[in-house]
C-alpha cells in the first residue's frame, strides 16, 4: 500500500480523497495556488506545497510543478481527482515513466475513452449498442450532409475532444447543416485545439443514465449500478439520484452487462463511469466514457456503502477486486450548490462567506470545502458544495432534500439553494418522468 499520496486537485473532491488517505493510514501532500492558501485542504493535509499563482494553467494544470511537489515530498502515488489533469493521458504517462502511480486509468485507457470517435468504435466493437453516425471523424461538410440524409435528421455533430456541451450542435433540416457545422469546427477548435467533428443520430426525449464501474489490474471489472443525471442544465449536471426512476431490473442488468463489456474491452483499471442516453423507449445507447472519479460519486456509495476512493487507491495498489456487481439498497439524491445566482442566468459570485450553516440530521451528507471568513476565488468551478440524502423510498428522498435544503444558509454571496428548492416542488420532477431537456421550460424568474 501507498505510503503517501498527493491530491492533484483543490476544493471538496481534494477534502474528500483526504480523509480516506487518513482513514487508510496515508500521509497526504495537498498541492495549491496562490489563490487557495487559505482552503481547508491545505489546512487538513499532512504537507502543501504551492504550485503556482492562480490561473488553473499555471498551477493545477501545471504538470512539471505538480511532479516537483511530489519527488520533493516523496510521495509514492498520485490522485488526480476530477477534472483539471485527472483525464491527461499526458500526465499518466509521465507518472508512470517517473514511477509515481497514477491513482486512474492508464495513458492508453485514457486515449481509447478521451476521444469520442475512438470511444464509439471501440465500444462497438465490443458490442455494447451505440447510436447510429460516423464511424469516425467526418473529413468533410459534404461527408456530414450526406450521412445525416441516410440515418434521419434530426442528428448531432459533436467535438472529439468535447466536453461540457462546447462543440456541439443540433441539426434538425438539412438547411441549417453547413451553419451548425462551421459553429461546431469553431467553438471546438477554440476550446481544445482541435475542431475534429462526428455525427450521430440525435435522440429525443432522452434520459442521461450512467453506470458507475470499477476495475483491476488483471482484468476484473465490476459495476456499481446506475446514477440517473437528466437534470441539467448546457451539459452540466446539477441533481443525480439513484436509482433512476425509469431503469427497472432488466435495462439496470442489461446496461450493467454493457458497460463491464466496454471497461473489459480496453482492460480498465480504477473508477470509471459509462455513460448511456436512454430513449423514450427504453433503449439505450452509449454516449462516452469518464476515466475517473465522478463528482456525484457519493449518492452510489450512499446506497451500496462502498468507499469509492478507497476501492481506486486499492485498485492502484495492486488490489484485485471481487468481480461481484452491485445494486442499489435504498435511494439517494445529490444537489449539487454552486456560487452562482440562478435568477440571473447562473451568473457566477465569487466572494466571501460572512456566515454559514450547514444541514445534518438522519440520511444527510454534506461534502464541501467551505467555512465561514472563506473567500471564494473567481479561478475555478463555482461548486461549494454537495448535499446528499438517503432514504426508503424517492418519496422520502425528496421531501428529505427539501428539509436539508432549508437548513442550508450561506450569507455573502448567492448560491443555487433556490434553484434546488424550487425543484423539489415541481410537480414533474417530483413524478419522476422528465428528459434532459426538463429545465428548457423551467420558471426561472421568481428565485
Amino acid at each position: 500500500m501507498f505510503k503517501k499520496i498527493l491530491i492533484a486537485n483543490r476544493g471538496e473532491i481534494a477534502l474528500r480523497i483526504m480523509r480516506t488517505c487518513h482513514e487508510m493510514g496515508i500521509k497526504t501532500v495537498a498541492v495549491y495556488s496562490t489563490a487557495d492558501k487559505e482552503s481547508l485542504h491545505v489546512r487538513f493535509a499532512d504537507e502543501a506545497v504551492c504550485i503556482g499563482p492562480a490561473p488553473s494553467i499555471k498551477s493545477y494544470l501545471n504538470i512539471p510543478n505538480i511532479l516537483s511537489a511530489a519527488e520533493i515530498t516523496n510521495a509514492d502515488a498520485i490522485h488526480p481527482g476530477y477534472g483539471f489533469l485527472s483525464e491527461n493521458a499526458e500526465f499518466s504517462k509521465i507518472c508512470e515513466d517517473y514511477g509515481i502511480k497514477f491513482i486512474g486509468a492508464s495513458a492508453d485507457q485514457i486515449n481509447k475513452m478521451g476521444d469520442k470517435a475512438t470511444a464509439k468504435k471501440t465500444m462497438a466493437e465490443a458490442g455494447v449498442p451505440v447510436i447510429p453516425g460516423s464511424d469516425g471523424l467526418l473529413e468533410s461538410v459534404d461527408q456530414g450532409m450526406k450521412l445525416a440524409k441516410e440515418i434521419g435528421y434530426p442528428v448531432i455533430v459533436k467535438a472529439t475532444a468535447g466536453g461540457g456541451g462546447r462543440g456541439m450542435r443540433i441539426i434538425r433540416k438539412e438547411s441549417d447543416f453547413q451553419k451548425m457545422w462551421d459553429d461546431a469546427k469553431m467553438e471546438s477548435g477554440a476550446a481544445f485545439g482541435n475542431d475534429g467533428l462526428y455525427l450521430e443520430k440525435f435522440v429525443e426525449e432522452p434520459r442521461h443514465i450512467e453506470i458507475q464501474i470499477v476495475g483491476d489490474q488483471e482484468g476484473r471489472v465490476c459495476h456499481l449500478s446506475e446514477r440517473d443525471c437528466s437534470i441539467q442544465r448546457r451539459h452540466q449536471k446539477l441533481v443525480e439520484e439513484t436509482p433512476s426512476p425509469v431503469v427497472n431490473d432488466d435495462l439496470r442488468r442489461r446496461m450493467g452487462e454493457a458497460a463491464i463489456k466496454g471497461a473489459a474491452a480496453i482492460k480498465y483499471e480504477g473508477a470509471g463511469t459509462v455513460e448511456f442516453l436512454v430513449d423514450k423507449h427504453g433503449e439505450f445507447y452509449f454516449m462516452e466514457m469518464n476515466t475517473r472519479i465522478q463528482v456525484e460519486h457519493p449518492i452510489t456509495e450512499e446506497v451500496t456503502d462502498f468507499d469509492l476512493i478507497k476501492e481506486q487507491i486499492k485498485v492502484a495498489a495492486g488490489v484485485m477486486i471481487s468481480g461481484k456487481s452491485y445494486f442499489p439498497k435504498g435511494f439517494a439524491m445529490e444537489c449539487r450548490i454552486n456560487a452562482e445566482d440562478p435568477a440571473n442566468g447562473f451568473r457566477p459570485c465569487p466572494g466571501t462567506i460572512k456566515s454559514k450553516h450547514m444541514p445534518g440530521g438522519h440520511g444527510v451528507r454534506v461534502d464541501s470545502h467551505v467555512y465561514a471568513g472563506y473567500t471564494i476565488p473567481p479561478n475555478y468551478d463555482s461548486m461549494i458544495a454537495k448535499v446528499i440524502v438517503t432514504g426508503q423510498s424517492r418519496e422520502e428522498v425528496i421531501v428529505r432534500m427539501k428539509r436539508a435544503l432549508e437548513e442550508f444558509y450561506i450569507e455573502g454571496i448567492k448560491t443555487t439553494v433556490p434553484f434546488h428548492l424550487k425543484l423539489m416542488d415541481n410537480e414533474k420532477f417530483r413524478s419522476g418522468i422528465f428528459t434532459t431537456n426538463f429545465l428548457d421550460d423551467f420558471d426561472f424568474s421568481d428565485l
